[in-house]
């Protein structure tokens, strides 16, 4: 009932456009049709297909032409008051004569009461008529109107199946819940649909599938990934600081055990080497904390039209919020949000966009950013309270050098006993985690039919040279800077 109001409440201020951006069109024009019986006001609506038709009552016969022009025109003609819901108008929105046009109603609100109601999937309102119009969004379901939505689903599928009912626990129905927050009352009952209709059961099976589901309604512009596949600190070898600062703050992130009452982390910012393992620890993190990981490519926000670029940046942080409690991860943070002088712009308002989203979130979306290049970043994401820290994860040491060995040739199915791993960390000083998990690949591809041994891939390591080497100087510079103004992850 409270959109009833504050849609009503809309009308009274007298706004002359009232945009409405959603894919629920039925629901939409069902919300401004009852308001308009409840006020005793007309309701006209206008598709390019079926032209502008009284909605509100009967009217057996009457029907305008569907042609904008022609019918935008009529109402700036007319002197009915109303509510004028225009379905997909944006595409006529490149037409000079159509803003006129709607410009001209607009202006004439005051003395016709006129209210054009814009509904649309997409809307972006021409600069022309933003002094008259005002955004309203149709509200998503609470807990409880999602449990109705479910409840609604199971005696459907009872009704179809007498004698039976739905297989669930109070548990898994209310993580089922959870796990439908965000999506629209449509898109609720469709996946819960289907979750009970597969098999008349609502199971923990059933959970993972929801939130993929989820996840590919939310992400419609493609822009965000779904990492399916997230890591355990089992496979990251070393950043024994930063372990232990994710353990630290676990509890207050997911909401369990020991961590009541403390802020709940917002992110960390992971500076190092190439191939140190930066990556890794970001699939780490949603690992050990069971949430989903979400990956932001900066490159496909990219949009050459004005403004989009950002739009795309604030659709994918709504998303995100939206999928909580998650982890996002951007990688390679430079080279969306870096200084550059010559993109007109779009770097530093993504930039702007992305602070003011880390000053205001307060949902549990943890931020995970990865740098290379710390000369590309700019100084107002590095400060202290940006992000709660900044760790810097160098080359790997002697002993985290057998670690990262042990592990990947445990991942190939070989016994890292049978190794003299303290050898081969000894002989691969400067070498980075990607590089030994490389010397094992290519070890196992030298070794053919004999089977992998430390001569083999001692052989690897003198043919190697690594980043640290070629690059020493750049590294070097990267160690220095760090040394005072990070926190050592290992």
């Amino acid at each position: 009932m409270h959109e009833i109001r504050d849609l009503e409440l809309l009308l009274r201020a007298n706004h002359p456009i009232i945009a409405m951006e959603t894919a629920e069109e039925l629901r939409a024009v069902e919300l401004v049709t009852r308001l308009g019986v409840t006020l005793a006001t007309p309701v006209f609506r206008w598709t390019v297909t079926d032209g502008l038709r009284r909605v509100d009552i009967e009217t057996p016969g009457q029907r305008f032409n569907a042609d904008p022009r022609d019918v935008l025109g009529h109402i700036r003609a007319s002197r009915q008051s109303g509510l004028y819901l225009l379905l997909d108008l944006h595409p006529y929105f490149d037409e000079p004569v159509h803003v006129r046009l709607l410009k001209d109603v607009a202006l004439a609100h005051a003395a016709r009461r006129q209210t054009l109601v814009l509904i649309s999937h997409r809307l972006s309102i021409p600069a022309e008529l933003r002094p008259f119009a005002v955004e309203f969004e149709l509200s998503l379901p609470n807990d409880q109107g999602l449990a109705d939505i479910v409840r609604d689903e199971a005696s459907a599928w009872a009704s179809e199946n007498p004698g039976r009912r739905v297989r669930t626990n109070p548990e898994i129905f209310r993580e089922l819940v959870r796990n439908l927050r965000g999506l629209s009352v449509a898109e609720s009952r469709r996946l819960a649909r289907r979750v009970i209709f597969d098999d008349g059961a609502i199971t923990e099976s059933d959970l993972p599938e929801v939130m993929r589901t989820k996840y590919e309604l939310l992400n419609r512009q493609g822009v965000l990934a779904f990492e399916y596949d997230t890591a355990d600190f089992g496979d990251v070898a070393g950043l024994r600081h930063m372990k232990r600062w994710l353990e630290q703050r676990r509890g207050a992130f997911v909401g369990t055990g020991a961590g009541g009452g403390l802020d709940a982390p917002k992110g960390m910012l992971l500076l190092g080497v190439q191939g140190s393992g930066k990556s890794l620890a970001a699939r780490a993190v949603a690992g050990v904390w069971s949430v989903p990981l979400l990956r932001l490519d900066f490159g496909s926000l990219y949009n050459k039209f004005h403004g989009e670029t950002e739009r795309n940046l604030r659709e994918s942080l709504s998303t995100a919020e939206t999928m909580s409690p998650c982890v996002l991860w951007i990688d390679e943070i430079e080279k969306g949000i870096g200084t550059d002088a010559h993109d007109g712009g779009t770097s530093r308002r993504l930039l702007a966009t992305l602070l003011t989203w880390l000053a205001e979130n307060r949902k549990p979306v943890f931020l995970v950013a990865t740098a290379n290049d710390i000369s590309g970043l700019p100084p107002e994401l590095i400060r202290k309270g940006r992000v709660d820290e900044i760790f810097f994860v160098d080359l790997p040491d002697h002993q985290c050098r057998i670690d990262v060995f042990s592990i990947h040739l445990r991942k190939r199915d070989l016994d890292p006993s049978k190794f003299d791993l303290d050898r081969l960390a000894q002989a691969t000083p400067g070498f980075s985690g990607a590089e030994i998990e490389q010397l094992v690949v290519s070890g196992l591809y030298s070794a053919a039919e004999e089977g992998l041994s430390d001569r083999i891939l001692l052989d690897e390591t003198r043919r190697t040279r690594p980043l640290s080497t070629v690059m020493a100087e750049r590294i070097a510079q990267l160690r220095e800077w760090a040394a005072d103004r990070t926190v050592p992850a290992g």
